[in-house]
């Protein structure tokens, strides 16, 4: 009851204004007789995924705090583990705004953001800053201005300077939004990435004595034997994990809706199918080689259990989560 009255009054203002104004509110609230408002007790649904146990598998997706700025927050609201980023070696402003955009008729999101953060050393100071219970994962990427062919470089950078701070580490290849990013995904491009992350990993873990997990975040829109090509990679560059799926150019779903035809990428329910699909197929080619993070549309328990029986053995939320709220993450939880 009282999301819903708080959502009454975000969903009259912009999408990112409300966005800024809720992490805001998060930041001032925490610690204070306020956090009551989003704090909850979950039952313990224990996972061991990556080596690693996560108190329950449903975790909150990147992009939604891309700075680490409301990590004690959200570990109140209950998550099993939260997603920080995308961080990236600068600080950058992203894309023009309006950047963001509601689809209510389909609790659809649209974003262009374009990778906006104030850099890898502004979050890495918020985690250390932070006390958390719940697993971390920081998500990271390139700069925009970073020409594709040294894509590789950013990556090892942010990587080197969030490694002991992290309990694993996604890397974003398949955001829409950042020029010629997806082509990491394909053939010599990806293998050429992932082997250079697996050494700087060896390196890293040997430097800190800790093993840091790397799974990797792929798109939706990827034909069967591009997925199949992906999952060859991932075998073979031994990579821990495989979160499916970022945000769809599809607009089949959403054609004649308002904002349907912004540009950037589609989350929310209109995705769902499709990224239950991609990690059936992930599951296909991998088995329980390497486990999988299914995210894409999950807006209630059941549209979590789809991924799970899929083959996820983990769930992230995000468009579910602005419809929804911290209730959903309860219902999802106490239903496993």
């Amino acid at each position: 009851m009282l999301y819903r009255l708080a959502r009454t009054g975000f969903f009259q203002l912009d999408a990112e204004k409300a966005h800024d104004l809720a992490i805001e509110n998060f930041k001032r609230f925490n610690g204070t007789p306020f956090d009551r408002f989003y704090r909850q007790n979950l039952p313990h649904r224990p996972v061991e995924c990556m080596g690693i146990t996560f108190r329950n598998p449903v975790g909150l997706a990147a992009g939604l705090d891309k700075n680490g700025e409301c990590i004690e927050a959200f570990d109140a609201m209950g998550f099993g583990y939260i997603e920080v980023g995308t961080v990236t070696p600068r600080p950058q402003s992203g894309n023009d705004k309006p950047r963001l955009f509601r689809l209510l008729e389909a609790d659809g999101i649209i974003n262009r953001m374009g990778f906006n953060n104030l850099g890898v050393d502004n979050l890495v100071e918020n985690v250390k800053r932070a006390k958390f219970d719940c697993v971390l994962g920081i998500n990271i990427g390139k700069n925009k201005d970073t020409p594709i062919e040294k894509g590789v470089d950013d990556y090892l950078i942010c990587m080197e300077k969030v490694y002991q701070y992290a309990g694993y580490i996604a890397v974003n290849i398949s955001s829409p939004n950042t020029p010629g990013l997806r082509s990491l995904q394909y053939g010599e491009a990806l293998d050429e990435l992932l082997a250079a992350l697996k050494t700087k990993q060896a390196e890293l873990a040997e430097k800190h004595s800790k093993y840091v997990p790397l799974a990797l975040k792929i798109a939706p829109d990827l034909s069967d034997q591009e997925i199949s090509q992906i999952c060859q990679s991932l075998i073979k560059n031994h990579i821990d994990g495989v979160i499916a799926t970022n945000t769809t150019l599809d607009r089949s779903m959403v054609e004649g809706m308002k904002f349907a035809n912004e540009a950037g990428g589609l989350s929310g329910r209109p995705v769902q199918l499709r990224s239950t699909e991609v990690v059936k197929q992930l599951y296909q080619e991998l088995g329980d080689q390497i486990p999988i993070m299914g995210v894409g549309g999950i807006d209630s328990y059941s549209a979590a259990k789809e991924k799970l029986l899929a083959g996820a053995k983990l769930v992230q939320v995000y468009s579910g989560f602005i419809y929804h709220g911290p209730g959903l993450i309860k219902k999802i939880v106490k239903n496993l």
